[in-house]
């Protein structure tokens, strides 16, 4: 089983994700992504916990990804397991998604 926590700090929102990233979570995922594209400050997606993550939970981060630049905010990945990186980085998207410690410096 997996989460999507959202914390709101001063100068960003962070979404921490855990466990096992899929469909289960997708409402959870709606919620959190209404919060940070509302919040006003960069989004920082903690992924440091996910320990799987399937088609729905690769798509959470891309559409948030996505929105977010649309929306001109910065919404960048800390710590993503290699369960995360490697599908991103298969299906071309590795290099989309900048480093938390850009957003954030």
């Amino acid at each position: 089983m997996g989460s999507i926590r959202t914390e709101a700090g001063p100068e960003v929102l962070e979404l921490r994700l855990a466990g096992e990233i899929d469909a289960a979570l997708r409402p959870q995922a709606s919620e959190s992504m209404a919060v940070a594209l509302t919040a006003g400050t960069p989004v920082v997606i903690d992924a440091s916990e996910v320990t799987f993550i399937d088609s729905a939970g690769i798509a959470f981060v891309m559409q948030l990804h996505h929105a977010g630049s649309e929306a001109g905010i910065d919404v960048a990945l800390r710590d993503p397991r290699r369960v995360l990186r490697d599908v991103l980085d298969m299906i071309g998207y590795g290099d989309q998604i900048r480093d938390a410690d850009a957003v954030v410096a």
